[in-house]
């Protein structure tokens, strides 16, 4: 299905939890978080209602989120049925890689096809101070242990901090490179000023790597998502960012959010919800619900608010879903 905008909407991020074992200073405080009562979640036969229907409009690829989503029971069995459904054509998922070294080749028997783990330094003691956990040994076994288990690609996604991280750059690219996995850049996007003043632009990124590795030639992926890739050289590493802030790329946006308490997100960076859970709850047909997610894509903006004076989040980004 088409949004307003003639973009082709076949993605749909779901957040199975708001709930997280790391506290990473950019997304959750380290005490004092809410969180939603286990009734206040969407159910997995719910989800699973929600995706065949929208399938029905042309979704077809699946990602699961958080929070941490594998922090929630029963994710392996969510996703042998999220394959099960006839329209779903791929399923992945984005964790910070600490339960992987345990459920790796459980999650990939379940069907799952991707895997994007965040990981913003190899430094063990930068690690312990951005996630405020000590566990950068565990995630790294992790990221070997998905890697062998057949998930292709395995990508790393890397939030540069300035003067937190911004000096691993070089050694990241290596690190990826040499193991075999897809390094993508995000841009941090600056929801508060503390965040604002840490943000560094890819073209600065783009800049240290080619002094490295070369002159940077655009190259293409087979992704779903907004990264822009390069190759650094002739045949040198291959690196994706994503720009939210310096570069947007909102015309080419083709997904949805589902947060865990059953809203859904026209766009990440917008204050805009519909409710889903309660329809979902109230007995709504199957012909009201796919009018409410009808609605919803219709209601995407055609640019995201990120740069608009005053925007403000309603809630950060481990509630979002990301």
């Amino acid at each position: 299905m088409k949004d307003d905008y003639g973009r082709h909407i076949d993605y749909l991020r779901i957040s199975l939890t708001d709930r997280c074992n790391f506290r990473c200073h950019y997304c959750m405080p380290e005490e004092g978080v809410s969180r939603l009562s286990h009734r206040d979640i969407l159910t997995y036969e719910e989800i699973l209602r929600v995706v065949g229907l929208a399938g029905k409009m042309g979704v077809t690829k699946i990602r699961l989120t958080g929070g941490e989503p594998l922090v929630r029971k029963g994710v392996p069995a969510l996703i042998e049925n999220l394959k099960s459904i006839s329209t779903v054509e791929s399923v992945s998922m984005t964790t910070n890689g600490y339960f992987l070294d345990d459920l790796a080749y459980v999650l990939r028997q379940s069907g799952l096809d991707r895997i994007n783990v965040s990981l913003d330094t190899l430094d063990r003691e930068k690690y312990r101070n951005i996630t405020r956990r000590d566990e950068l040994p565990k995630v790294l076994r992790g990221i070997d242990r998905a890697r062998d288990a057949g998930l292709s690609p395995v990508k790393i996604n890397t939030v540069l901090m300035k003067g937190v991280n911004d000096d691993e750059i070089v050694s990241l690219i290596r690190f990826a490179s040499e193991k075999g996995l897809l390094l993508r850049f995000i841009e941090q996007m600056p929801f508060n000023r503390s965040n604002g003043e840490a943000y560094v632009p890819a073209d600065d990124i783009l800049s240290v790597a080619s002094r490295e590795f070369g002159t940077p030639l655009r190259y293409t992926t087979k992704g779903f998502g907004p990264s822009v890739s390069y190759r650094f050289g002739t045949d040198g590493p291959i690196v994706g960012f994503i720009t939210p802030v310096s570069h947007l790329f909102c015309d080419s946006c083709n997904r949805m959010r589902l947060t865990a308490d059953g809203k859904l997100k026209p766009c990440l960076l917008s204050v805009e919800e519909i409710d889903l859970r309660t329809p979902l709850r109230d007995g709504s047909t199957d012909r009201d619900l796919e009018s409410i997610l009808r609605y919803a894509i219709m209601k995407k903006p055609e640019n995201h608010n990120l740069k608009t004076r005053g925007f403000e989040p309603q809630r950060g980004m481990s509630k979002i879903g990301g």
